[in-house]
């Protein structure tokens, strides 16, 4: 591994650890503060739903315009942000099978975390959502494999589209949003 390659590769942990740190934040911190979600006496409401797609078909037939535009935030929102997970794992560990395994479990971890803690609603449509986005990540970099026909190609490509996007959507996620802290 040539100076180049360990550089990127340095890149690639760093930005994976700046990604995980704002799913952290925002799938655990951004209803309740880290201080709050240990505390006693705060009242928790913890809410679960097992039925697949009845959230979703709950959003979709809702009647107001501020309801449709909050389902449409909601949906997109859980597969985007899984998106990158898809990206990344197969850099770390390149067995297709294995890396949708963890990005469903992964999912199913957050989901229960969320309902445990009570700091979120636990819901299958969650893990769907997210397993598809994970999985959108997956064949993102299965076509950038395909296009560029080198791992270490698609490694540079990453590191490069983490820089001009990653970076930038990070900082604005974790500063710019007045999210709890």
């Amino acid at each position: 591994m040539n100076t180049r390659q360990r550089i990127e590769t340095v890149f690639l942990y760093g930005v994976f650890i700046c990604y995980i740190l704002v799913l952290i934040k925002i799938l655990f911190l951004s209803r309740v503060s880290i201080t709050e979600i240990f505390n006693s006496q705060r009242p928790v409401t913890r809410s679960m739903n097992l039925v697949p797609f009845h959230s979703i078909t709950e959003y979709i037939a809702g009647s107001t315009a501020n309801l449709k535009r909050f389902a449409f935030a909601n949906v997109m929102g859980n597969i985007l942000i899984f998106i990158p997970l898809g990206v990344y794992l197969p850099l770390f560990k390149n067995n297709y099978i294995t890396n949708v395994l963890s990005i469903i479990m992964l999912s199913l971890f957050v989901e229960i975390i969320q309902g445990l803690l009570g700091i979120g609603t636990a819901d299958i449509d969650d893990i769907i959502l997210n397993s598809i986005g994970g999985c959108v990540g997956l064949i993102v970099y299965r076509f950038l494999l395909f296009i560029l026909r080198n791992k270490n190609r698609v490694m540079t490509a990453i590191s490069v589209i983490s820089t001009i996007v990653g970076l930038p959507v990070t900082y604005y996620l974790l500063f710019m949003i007045k999210m709890r802290y």
